[in-house]
């Protein structure tokens, strides 16, 4: 089931299931054919697979044709990324096709230095993006610029230099080493949502309020990471979990009173 190295895939479909709404696309190369939005009222469990055939369908698309999913492998709430692995790896196995999981924070980072939609995308040097993880905390990474401008090509133009963490915002970010009088665009609802500690502790820091689907962006990153020949079985995919599970969570709190 795994692909050859520099494999060309054609038909895509992405899964992103770490947000409350989610999101569906699918993709041939870099165009995107249907997006499908979740509606979050609804939990990931009620609405999938029914958003899957919902973007096929939008994309004429028959699920036979496709060359290769993408999953959002976290972090995120854990039942979201269970039923969105789960989702993808019994497709894969339905159809036998090659599968990738690729990090939420990857995808968040890229929107901000490839979207199209964005002007200034070429004048970003760094992009921290950051997820809302509830109880006041966010997941987070760091991510600068390796190349100028976007360029639909075998490479992505950017690299992860500060891991993925969860904690309180303020935590995060003064524990980042970083130069703090640089530009840094923030994205991502976990920005939004402490925007104004993140403006207030830097001088040309921007937040940006627009929080775009990731499902595109997977399937960009996954098409590329495949090529290089990094997707594979269904049964190789991970999570991303970052924080602890809540009931391992409660056990060993329960292990250190006792």
């Amino acid at each position: 089931m795994a692909p050859s190295k520099h494999c060309r895939f054609v038909l895509i479909l992405s899964l992103d299931t770490t947000t409350r709404a989610g999101s569906v696309a699918v993709v041939r190369d870099d165009e995107v054919l249907a997006l499908q939005l979740g509606e979050s009222s609804r939990t990931h469990g009620e609405r999938l697979p029914g958003e899957i055939d919902a973007a096929l369908v939008a994309a004429s698309v028959d699920r036979q044709a496709l060359d290769l999913l993408v999953v959002a492998s976290g972090p995120g709430a854990f039942t979201g990324l269970r039923i969105g692995l789960a989702a993808i790896q019994g497709l894969a196995m339905t159809l036998a096709k090659p599968v990738i999981s690729v990090s939420a924070l990857d995808a968040l980072a890229h929107t901000a230095f490839a979207a199209p939609r964005m002007p200034s995308a070429a004048t970003i040097e760094y992009v921290a993006a950051l997820m809302d993880a509830q109880r006041g905390e966010v997941y987070a990474a760091l991510y600068e610029k390796t190349k100028p401008g976007f360029v639909f090509s075998s490479e992505l133009p950017w690299r992860m230099v500060q891991a993925p963490i969860v904690g309180p915002a303020a935590q995060v970010i003064s524990g980042w080493t970083m130069d703090r009088s640089g530009a840094i665009r923030w994205v991502g609802d976990g920005a939004v949502r402490f925007g104004t500690i993140i403006e207030a502790a830097g001088t040309n820091w921007s937040v940006d309020m627009d929080v775009p689907p990731l499902a595109p962006a997977l399937a960009h990153i996954g098409r590329l990471r495949a090529a290089q020949g990094e997707a594979g079985s269904p049964h190789a995919l991970q999570p991303l979990y970052v924080r602890r599970p809540d009931a391992e969570l409660e056990r060993a709190r329960r292990t250190h009173v006792v």
